[in-house]
């Protein structure tokens, strides 16, 4: 190297150490809880030429330098740090942002500084059909079919577009709202007839069709009556468990409203409505401003999984059907007067399936089972601390696993991922598990107890036990009789009716072990056949049971214990 070169080098290494000769950045120095923070100014000011700040009481000082180098050696400094960026958080330009008091307390947009681009993921809207020409939607339909006639890109109703609205509406597009979802694309399904009701017929065409067409996540802001303790006004069908499990099967997230109470006659109702308490469906119940449960969202602690906004909810609506005196027609402010302030677990459910499909955008190698885990597990718990007073701290029939957070189950796709299974979305059991509730347990034993011959479902008709004692001393039922058959395809010697004093259940023979999934879905004598192939039972957690089984459907056995205690727990 030359005199002359050396000479330069050693001026730019100089002058990256001077005060206002090189780019300077900001530096936060922190003090040992003895360093008198004057005098240690007064040195940092004598070798950066620059004003110190002292941030007392906290024990920092901040100045600025060229590098790090410029603190070195200096005694009683706990730390030399770069002064971090902070930046708010992504907000859509969206004008009637603003009214979408929803966004901020789900935190819809708070996992980004700018948008990202995202995997298109198609989510079903099963509904009333769209106004396809709303310059929110128009960009955001893959296709669109009508199972009751007529065309799906009309919408006399307004309910189908306002789904539509909260899922995909175009975002930061300086119009009108923002969807929950940048990463969705709408395939449309048009079941609800010009009186209002829906066939179910129509229901399970469409869901055929929107998993064909490759959907990855369906919402339903729809259901019917359930009441387990009145066959005669419980609506479960075959048909709608049937299209769900073909759905379920195809690995598609099935989001589905919980339910509002006014057709029980009673609010608030305690059961969730079908399809939400069909196997594998994500039940969404609603909350309010405040956080507390209204008195119309259907209560349910079991189907009931995760909580969004259902009240005072903003969104698109057909603009045939808007107000054209009002400032914005198109949105449901200028809707009819029911509509300006709207409410319902139907537009609950959206919010969720707009997360789902967020998920999947960001990481579409996610299975349903993953998106549903990190939905309910990353939930806001819903407490009195955050305005649900009548919630429970955990999991509760009003919100499920809490409220909706968006960017807490982002944020979990970058740590540990939950894995793969087959189970229920509330499953967490796992094989080797057995306790369900409290002190109600499932026995799964593979062996009959003693005395006791193993008895196939498959060719059980009646079967007398006489009383005996468990080891714990404790009753066993004197008889059990049973109607009805397996599928045979399930049939073999593994199968065993294993009771003890507190529960019992049908054991499938290639499951060593049962979890909640295993006895979740029911609705007292009148219930579905679980995807799985297992057979639903009622269980009561106290008292000594008597059990009897009645047919299921799909030629299930459904079981029921009963007992003095009058708390029922129904699963499958």
């Amino acid at each position: 190297m030359s005199k002359a070169l050396a000479a330069f080098a050693a001026a730019v290494a100089l002058a990256a150490l001077l005060p206002g000769t090189a780019s300077a950045a900001r530096f936060a120095i922190g003090l040992d809880p003895h360093t008198d923070a004057s005098t240690l100014a007064a040195q940092i000011e004598q070798r950066t030429g620059t004003p110190v700040r002292d941030l007392a009481p906290i024990r920092v000082l901040v100045a600025d330098a060229a590098d790090e180098r410029a603190f070195d050696g200096l005694e009683g400094v706990r730390y030399v740090e770069r002064e971090q960026v902070r930046r708010l958080a992504f907000t859509p330009n969206d004008p009637l942002v603003p009214k979408q008091w929803y966004l901020s307390q789900l935190r819809a947009y708070d996992a980004w500084e700018v948008l990202p681009p995202f995997a298109a993921v198609r989510v079903a809207v099963i509904d009333s059909g769209v106004d396809a020409g709303h310059p929110e939607l128009a960009r955001r339909i893959a296709s669109a079919r009508s199972f009751v006639g007529g065309s799906a890109k009309v919408d006399s109703q307004g309910h189908g577009t306002f789904v539509a609205g909260l899922i995909a509406a175009e975002a930061d597009n300086q119009t009108g709202i923002a969807g929950l979802s940048p990463a969705a694309e709408l395939l449309v399904a048009k079941v609800v007839s010009a009186d209002g009701s829906i066939p179910v017929s129509a229901e399970a065409s469409a869901i055929r069709w929107a998993v064909d067409a490759g959907a990855r996540v369906i919402n339903m802001s729809l259901g019917g009556l359930r009441d387990p303790l009145d066959p005669e006004r419980d609506t479960f069908s075959h048909l709608e468990a049937d299209a769900i499990r073909y759905a379920v099967s195809r690995g598609v997230v099935v989001v589905a409203a919980v339910g509002n109470g006014d057709p029980a006659g009673k609010l608030p109702w305690q059961y969730a409505s079908w399809p939400a308490a069909l196997p594998h469906v994500l039940g969404v119940s609603a909350i309010t401003r405040t956080g507390s449960a209204p008195g119309f969202s259907n209560r349910d602690a079991i189907y009931n999984d995760i909580a969004a906004p259902g009240q005072d909810i903003l969104s698109t609506f057909p603009r045939a059907l808007s107000a054209h005196d009002c400032a914005e027609p198109g949105y449901s402010s200028c809707g009819p007067d029911e509509w300006r302030t709207a409410e319902g677990t139907s537009f609950a459910a959206p919010q969720v399936a707009a997360a789902a499909a967020t998920l999947l955008g960001e990481r579409p190698s996610l299975r349903a089972e993953q998106v549903t885990a990190l939905l309910t597990r990353s939930a806001a718990d819903a407490k009195a601390s955050n305005g649900c007073a009548a919630c429970p701290l955990g999991r509760d029939r009003l919100t499920g696993w809490g409220r909706l957070d968006v960017a807490s189950a982002l944020q979990q796709l970058d740590g540990i991922v939950p894995s793969r299974d087959r189970y229920e979305p509330n499953d967490d059991a796992g094989p080797s598990a057995t306790r369900l509730f409290a002190q109600t347990r499932v026995d799964a034993r593979r062996t009959a107890p003693a005395g006791k011959s193993n008895v196939s479902p498959c060719q059980c008709r009646t079967a007398v036990w006489s009383p005996a004692s468990n080891a714990s001393g404790e009753r066993l039922p004197a008889s059990v009789s049973c109607k009805g058959a397996q599928p045979s395809s399930l049939c073999g010697p593994g199968y065993t009716f294993a009771p003890n004093a507190r529960a019992m259940s049908w054991l499938p023979k290639q499951i060593p072990s049962v979890g909640k999934s295993a006895v979740k879905r029911a609705s007292s004598n009148r219930t579905s056949s679980s995807t799985h192939g297992y057979v639903s039972s009622s269980y009561a957690p106290m008292g000594p049971p008597k059990i009897t089984s009645n047919a299921g459907p799909k030629g299930s056995i459904s079981a029921s214990v009963s007992s003095p205690a009058s708390r029922y727990v129904t699963v499958n």
